[in-house]
């Protein structure tokens, strides 16, 4: 939240001119580190005096208002929160308001979830089912609201629209948490006001919301098989849900009218990219409609034939990997979502392909010609491994190669490390990714943020968080050898990953367990897996609460910089014709990758002293 305030000291305040812009905007650059866009700024300077001149004129000044109130556990943020009393019940009462400066707005294609603005390069989500979300989201993981549901609702206010522009906007079912109002409503907006808002304060209300305990968020692998099989575990927002409608809609015009359609949905770590492969999947399956999941990662499509597909052989055999269509009939599948997409290879063979298949046609082609809509969740920025090529650009060209429309659906919000954008920026800027290198951490109350000293100290805090209930693992750089072989004399796991003192086994090989150790596949959901250090190859798209990381000799600081050693690195992927550039940029993005595991907190660890010390200079502790 940028600020609370009663709604007539806000309706003062936007009587000088600029004055609550500027105290917002510079709230907003302590919060998350950097200036809000102009066109924020200028949303409200122009949408928040709309709201709180109604407000007063509805006889509701001391009615708290909460702007920019961010939703738990993600950066998404509502445009308002009004908290008071309900003039009936005299209980508490919120309204989430979302607010738009739009004079118009149309249906995409006769599809109103989706509607397109004469100002927008690309379609948005229809703020009725925008707000709608919103509730829904608040009243899943606020605990204040557990017990009084019906105390939330929701309003989209188009001060500056008539009814006439946008009508088709209301093609959409309204309901309690999900209502629109243009300006040529104002009347109809303040009684509604009136009706879920007592004239008496509300500061109260807002205290109890701010205060609530938040919910544990849903970690995808948890509740998996009942997304797939059952119903929907997820609330979808904004871009999230836009990325899904556009699949959906793109399937009823394949249907209608034998059209094929490229969707790709691109975000970073946590953006929600494999909750929405799983909502559209499991929606699909329910429906009777032909459609796979495919990924490039042995460990996400194993633990997800484990998890969804338990007792129910149908269910794992949704489940494929990219080089599974070779022998594909074009446009069998209706959709085809292919998720952690960045992870394409240039080509399905590999050493065990038979000689027949050998057709060096790219692999691409062939998940673009297996279904009449292939779509393609990735972020770009999680290429760990030379010869993963799965871009944007691409997969525009192969799409365009054969004449075929390509829609691009971009993620800019984070449901992972707490809903923290701010750590997300100081992990890419920290590696040199993004930016102008390491930053000292702000601490955001979202997210928390450690360094270790030694590796003993790592463990042991991990170990704490466990005993407090708490998921947590320990992954690493790919800076020691693995043991692949586990004989059958052995009575424990070979110490792979030696440090001074202290050592571990790395995750397990293959897809046995032994010793007490999970196979590899479910090294990052298994509880067993705590006993052993997981590898990027077995924690990436997983999340668990707590994660420790050892940056190891293959990335370490000098000075004012940093220097990848590619000669520390074990990588059996890393060959002398891989070149020096792609192992800086591959090491880089291995770390990014196991630092955005943990949704509640990293702790981190450097073998290499002045790196150690560089990173104690930027994480203050006890954050």
């Amino acid at each position: 939240m940028l600020f609370r305030e009663s709604a007539a000291s806000l309706a003062d305040r936007t009587q000088l001119e600029g004055r609550l812009a500027d105290l917002l905007a510079e709230n907003f650059l302590h919060r998350h580190g950097h200036w809000p866009h102009d066109s924020e700024v200028r949303s409200w300077d122009r949408s928040i005096p709309a709201l709180t001149n109604a407000l007063v004129e509805a006889g509701l000044g001391e009615v708290e208002v909460l702007l920019e109130y961010g939703l738990p556990l993600t950066s998404k943020r509502a445009d308002a929160v009004l908290a008071g009393v309900h003039p009936v019940t005299g209980e508490p009462s919120y309204v989430v308001v979302e607010l738009k400066q739009w004079s118009e707005a149309h249906p995409v294609e006769g599809d109103p979830l989706r509607c397109r603005i004469p100002s927008y390069p690309d379609p948005v989500l229809n703020p009725i089912e925008q707000v709608r979300g919103y509730c829904d989201y608040l009243v899943s993981f606020n605990a204040a609201l557990e017990q009084a549901p019906d105390s939330v609702s929701g309003v989209a206010y188009l001060h500056n629209a008539t009814e006439f522009g946008v009508s088709g906007l209301r093609e959409v079912t309204e309901n309690h948490r999900g209502r629109m109002f243009t300006g040529e409503q104002r009347g109809a907006f303040l009684d509604h006001l009136r009706s879920r808002l007592a004239p008496k304060p509300g500061a109260t209300a807002a205290d109890d919301l701010l205060q609530a305990r938040v919910r544990p968020s849903k970690q995808l692998m948890t509740v998996a098989a009942d997304e797939v099989r059952e119903r929907e575990q997820f609330v979808l927002l904004d871009e999230q849900r836009l990325a899904y409608e556009t699949v959906l809609a793109a399937v009823r015009r394949a249907r209608r009218s034998n059209h094929k359609q490229v969707v790709v949905v691109t975000g970073g770590p946590g953006s929600g990219k494999s909750v929405i492969a799983l909502s559209l999947l499991g929606d699909l399956y329910r429906r009777g409609v032909p459609a796979l999941h495919a990924t490039g990662s042995q460990s996400f499509t194993k633990t997800m034939r484990k998890v969804t597909g338990a007792r129910k052989p149908e269910v794992q055999r949704l489940f494929k990997y990219f080089n599974s269509f070779m022998q594909a009939e074009p446009n069998d599948l209706d959709v085809l979502i292919c998720d952690e997409a960045h992870r394409l290879r240039k080509t399905s063979a590999n050493r065990y392909t038979r000689a027949a298949l050998r057709s060096g046609r790219p692999q691409l082609g062939e998940l673009i010609d297996a279904a009449r809509v292939p779509v393609f969740l990735l972020d770009q920025h999680q290429v760990v491994r030379p010869g993963e090529m799965g871009t944007v650009e691409q997969i525009r060209l192969a799409a365009a190669e054969q004449g075929l429309e390509c829609t691009l659906v971009e993620l800019d919000s984070q449901f992972r490390c707490g809903g923290s954008d701010a750590y997300l920026r100081w992990v890419t800027s920290l590696l040199g990714l993004e930016g102008t290198g390491p930053v000292a951490w702000e601490p955001d109350g979202k997210v928390q943020l450690l360094t270790a000293d030694n590796p003993h100290e790592l463990e042991r805090f991990l170990d704490d968080r466990r005993t407090l209930g708490y998921g947590a693992r320990l992954s690493a750089g790919y800076c020691w050898r693995w043991t692949t072989k586990i004989t059958p004399a052995m009575t424990a796991l070979p110490s792979d990953v030696v440090i001074g003192d202290w050592a571990k086994p790395w995750n397990l090989y293959g897809d046995r367990s032994l010793l007490g150790a999970p196979p590899a596949p479910l090294w990052a959901t298994d509880p067993a897996g705590f006993g052993q250090v997981g590898c990027v190859y077995t924690a990436q798209g997983f999340e668990y609460d707590w994660s420790g990381v050892i940056l190891g000799p293959d990335l370490v600081w000098r000075t004012d910089r940093w220097l990848v050693d590619r000669t520390a690195s074990k990588d059996p992927s890393f060959t002398k014709a891989t070149s020096d550039e792609d192992i800086d940029r591959l090491v880089r993005n291995t770390y990014k990758v196991l630092l955005t595991r943990g949704m509640i907190g990293t702790i981190i660890y450097s073998t290499d002293p002045e790196t150690r010390q560089m990173l104690s200079s930027v994480v203050p502790q006890g954050n």
